[in-house]
């Protein structure tokens, strides 16, 4: 759309899962045309259970181009099409794209202007790892939140708020992309973006090293606060109290004034340590009578944070989500979240389709390089792209 605030902005993505095309996708929701470079048969995304998920949540309204890279042929189109780009994005392996001779040294040579992205497990420069791959679950358990939040005498668990690792990369690159393309309208150059996911996961743990320097090398157990999950009627909801006056709003909505001059429970430390005998017993007796939603509300509204454990389908009907268009349907009923950026001043309209593999071939081999049907046909022939 033409009032979208990335409108003319141009993105050529050899990409693949998630890392890079869930910030790809969301810089197209804001107004940048991407093109997403795959190969003949396809990105491995679209080969995610069920149903090819991971593709389906993160390639709204892009459009493909299916070329072989490992070919000469491929490569050169791919320089080729180099230069109407503003920005150039890949999350292969690092050193693959180089390796190519696809790297940023490379096509600066031929554009000069462009924004060159890299995301990669390990970033592009030195690392003792810089030769594994990379899933989210990986750089996860090397950033220490898993052994950081796991309790005694139970294993780390493995992968516990889905990709993690991988959105928190595309997030940076993406805030990355938006430096890149304003130190240009300032100063006429380009530049390399180098996202790690590793860097990445630690950013968004913070907690891990900060509170480690400070003397807490992992989650106290039991905690001195209540940052727990509470049964009621009908399921879970969890609650946290970190504050002093907290726990005296809880102790009169559940209905147990004398906790507040309980000595056992006078300090922080004591919540945690009467977590199971005292206080679980109290607010889960209150709760009996109440559904997780009211139960959540009602500590809500004496100033207590509390929220419903809610499951998919409860997700998939929440009013919040509904009503702020969060979640999107796509192809064959499949729900992806919706866009998370709300800007007042723009109108944001509904997401673009899936595209599929090399549906755009043609048409940006054409626009873009004025190749004729019949050289099209002869690429296509070679096995160097796929116009299917």
């Amino acid at each position: 759309m033409s009032d979208l605030p990335l409108t003319g902005v141009r993105i050529l993505a050899a990409e693949q899962m998630q890392a890079l095309p869930y910030a790809t996708q969301l810089l197209g929701r804001m107004g940048a045309d991407v093109v997403k470079v795959e190969p003949l048969g396809g990105e491995s995304g679209r080969a995610s259970q069920p149903g090819g998920a991971t593709f389906v949540r993160n390639n709204l309204g892009k459009r493909s181009i299916a070329v072989d890279l490992k070919s000469e042929a491929g490569r050169q189109l791919f320089l080729d099409l180099v230069p109407r780009f503003d920005v150039v994005a890949e999350n292969f392996k690092a050193g693959t794209m180089a390796k190519f001779g696809l790297g940023y040294d490379a096509l600066r040579e031929v554009h000069p202007r462009v924004i060159y992205v890299s995301v990669s497990g390990f970033g592009a420069g030195d690392s003792p790892y810089a030769d594994w791959p990379a899933y989210s679950s990986i750089v996860e358990a090397m950033s220490g939140i898993y052994e950081y939040t796991r309790r005694p005498g139970e294993a780390p668990r493995a992968n516990p708020v889905g990709a993690l690792g991988d959105i928190s990369a595309a997030l940076f690159a993406a805030i990355g992309v938006l430096a890149a393309l304003r130190w240009r309208d300032r100063t006429g150059e380009g530049q390399q973006v180098d996202i790690a996911m590793f860097d990445a996961t630690v950013a968004m743990t913070d907690i891990v090293t900060n509170l480690a320097s400070l003397g807490q090398p992992r989650m106290p157990y039991p905690p001195p606060f209540i940052l727990d999950t509470f049964r009621a009627a009908d399921g879970w909801f969890v609650m946290q109290l970190v504050r002093e006056h907290q726990f005296t709003r809880l102790a009169h909505v559940v209905g147990q004034p004398q906790w507040i001059d309980d000595a056992r429970l006078a300090t922080r430390a004591g919540w945690g340590t009467h977590l199971d005998d005292v206080i679980r017993p109290g607010v889960e007796a209150w709760a009996a009578a109440r559904s997780k939603l009211d139960a959540a509300r009602q500590l809500t509204a004496a100033g207590v944070a509390a929220g419903p454990c809610n499951d998919a389908a409860e997700v998939i009907a929440d009013p919040h989500l509904r009503g702020r268009n969060m979640l999107t349907e796509v192809d064959g009923g499949a729900l992806v979240p919706g866009n998370p950026v709300k800007l007042s001043a723009v109108h944001a309209g509904p997401d673009g389709a899936l595209p599929g593999v090399g549906a755009d071939t043609v048409d940006l081999l054409q626009t873009e390089l004025g190749l004729s049907t019949d050289a099209i046909a002869a690429l296509a022939a070679d096995g160097v792209v796929s116009t299917a």
